[in-house]
């Protein structure tokens, strides 16, 4: 068993949109990183690298005739290893938001079950893209709830959880014709979802000057969502996201090939960076956008090495 073929398995590229689902969890939540904030990440690293090994391990006959190129098909990675792979990385998951505290346990329970009920039962029914955004809403939920413990926090968090839930949820109804194309309406729908998503993000960023006068609601409060001007570094990071996820989706749209439909997912997977950082952004914390920003040329990288589809 190779290391590439390991790093084909488990989405490598892909791995670098992760963090910014617990940076923009934190953000929301106006709380500062910690300990506890790093752990989450850990936590949420640890899971969705379990969501990949199982996905193959649950595809693994399909893939033979479609895919027969990828790790498992191909012999390089035996099934046991990557179910056996699945359930250690749930465990580690599980053990670090423990360690994050109760309220992170609390989130990164329902994200587990999340994960192992889409790989296993929902991926081919009509509830699986609401339930790949429902675990990638959690996994922002889960940054809150480790950086901020405390009541009312996760409802804070609700509003960016459910921006970036909305994206996924776009973004998968196009995964499920990468291998078959032909369905122009599911890449028109996300590209119609990434200029709302545009939309509404740029009118809810808080200027610099004026968000520190009004550092945000109490807490228990839910932060509104307009703010009294536009942050700069925001408004990039918004025309960024739109435009990496706009433009594979307009030619998947025009030609949905299996080749564009695959380019307009992996295009979709790589601007929930800048959508993260967005919402980072949009939340007062320009250091953790920069943050979450600077991951989106590592996955661009690594992502002409290893498909991240």
């Amino acid at each position: 068993m190779s290391a590439r073929a390991w790093a084909e398995l488990l989405r490598l590229p892909a791995l670098f949109t992760v963090p910014g689902d617990v940076l923009a969890g934190a953000a929301a939540v106006s709380g500062r990183t910690g300990p506890r904030t790093l752990l989450a990440a850990g936590s949420s690293l640890c899971l969705y690298e379990a969501g990949m090994a199982l996905n193959d391990w649950a595809d693994r006959e399909e893939d033979a005739a479609e895919r027969p190129h990828r790790p498992l098909p191909s012999g390089r990675i035996r099934p046991a290893a990557a179910l056996t792979a699945a359930g250690a990385l749930t465990a580690a998951g599980l053990a670090l938001a423990a360690r994050a505290g109760r309220p992170a346990l609390a989130v990164a329970t329902p994200l587990a079950a999340t994960v192992w009920a889409y790989d296993l039962v929902l991926k081919r029914t009509p509830a699986g893209p609401l339930a790949m955004a429902a675990a990638r809403g959690l996994d922002l939920l889960l940054g809150a709830a480790a950086t901020r413990p405390g009541p009312g926090t996760v409802r804070r968090a609700l509003p960016s959880a459910a921006l970036l839930g909305t994206h996924t949820l776009a973004l998968t109804a196009v995964s499920r014709h990468e291998t078959t194309g032909g369905a122009a309406l599911p890449p028109l729908a996300a590209l119609a979802t990434a200029g709302t998503l545009g939309l509404l993000l740029s009118r809810a960023l808080p200027a610099g000057r004026a968000a520190t006068a009004h550092p945000g609601p109490p807490p228990g409060a839910t932060r509104p969502w307009t703010g009294p001007g536009r942050h700069p570094l925001g408004t990039v990071l918004t025309a960024a996201y739109t435009a990496l996820a706009a433009r594979p989706y307009l030619h998947a749209a025009l030609n949905p090939s299996p080749p564009l439909t695959q380019r307009a997912v992996g295009g979709g997977i790589r601007a929930t960076i800048p959508l993260q950082a967005a919402l980072c952004a949009r939340a007062g914390a320009p250091a953790a956008a920069l943050c979450t920003a600077a991951l989106a040329p590592l996955a661009a990288r690594f992502s002409r090495k290893v498909s991240v589809t």
